[in-house]
């Protein structure tokens, strides 16, 4: 069954790994590295088009959900974790799953990606709803436990999302769109946590990035929307506020502890010179986006 799989090849640059200096390892590995993101580049349209459909379902409430199993998994969890600290993302707007539970993220869980009916069970869980997309993480593409997920969101109507990296995979079948950087054989034969796991963060970057610009998050590249939890990311709300109104370090801070911290309703309070709460309010009225509060705020006198 895994004969015929890419990612299953033996690579003809590595055969001799073991007898390499460690010196030629890493440049082995790094120059195997340097087609990753061409390999990503390819399927550029497909992640856009996800993209796009992740951020139209949002504005409706729905959610992204990623499951996979083993490093596929993991990788979902930690993009998923990475939104509400970067983008004020409601934690459950972005979910991760692992085949095998939250145990599996630190210790794998014998068999638990051989079993269909648990990713279908573990989206029943999380009461997947018609209006979420999935995206289903099989490096193979053959992978049970995603195949069983995806073709249950299928049939409840949710978008289902493939995201391996071998060509014409089985997971074809399950999806309404397929996402496959091809980046060949691993150095180490089989280990899909190298190459393959490479790419498959970089497109999951992609559609939570993408799907947050397209959702407000972002003015210009300052990430607007930021929770502050800590002091690296304290100061770096004052940093995007004195980038975005020109105020001095102190004026910036001051402006902050007027609205709890909120970076994008400190910006939008300076430049239509408002109340914390009616730049809020202002921000919901433009569903979250900067540019647009601002100018309805200031009936387009201010433009940036």
């Amino acid at each position: 069954m895994l004969d015929h799989l890419t990612t299953e090849a033996s690579n003809p640059a590595s055969e001799q790994l073991d007898e390499l200096t460690t010196l030629e390892v890493v440049k082995l590995i790094n120059d195997q590295d340097a087609g990753v993101a061409e390999a990503v580049g390819r399927q550029s349209q497909q992640i856009a088009t996800a993209i796009d459909v992740i951020s139209e379902r949002m504005h409706s409430g729905g959610r992204l959900i990623y499951f996979g199993a083993g490093t596929s998994g993991r990788l979902g969890i930690l993009d998923a974790a990475e939104c509400p600290p970067t983008f004020r993302s409601d934690p459950r707007q972005v979910v991760g799953l692992i085949a095998g539970g939250p145990s599996a993220i630190t210790t794998a869980v014998e068999g638990a990606e051989d079993n269909p009916v648990l990713g279908m069970q573990d989206l029943e869980k999380i009461q997947l709803s018609p209006t979420d997309v999935v995206v289903g993480i099989a490096t193979s593409g053959r992978t049970p436990y995603v195949i069983g997920g995806l073709e249950y969101a299928r049939e409840l109507g949710a978008y289902a999302i493939g995201l391996t990296c071998n060509d014409n995979s089985e997971l074809k079948s399950y999806c309404d769109l397929v996402i496959a950087p091809v980046v060949g054989p691993e150095i180490l034969s089989g280990s899909t946590r190298m190459k393959a796991g490479t790419a498959t963060k970089m497109v999951l970057n992609m559609l939570s990035t993408g799907a947050m610009i397209r959702q407000g998050k972002t003015f210009g590249n300052l990430m607007v929307d930021l929770r502050a939890t800590n002091s690296k990311l304290n100061a770096r709300a004052r940093r995007i506020v004195k980038a975005a109104t020109e105020l001095d370090e102190a004026a910036a801070a001051e402006l902050l502890s007027q609205c709890d911290g909120e970076v994008k309703t400190a910006i939008v309070m300076h430049h239509t010179e408002q109340s914390p709460e009616d730049a809020r309010t202002l921000l919901d009225r433009a569903h979250g986006h900067l540019r647009r509060a601002i100018h309805d705020g200031t009936n387009g006198a201010v433009r940036l």
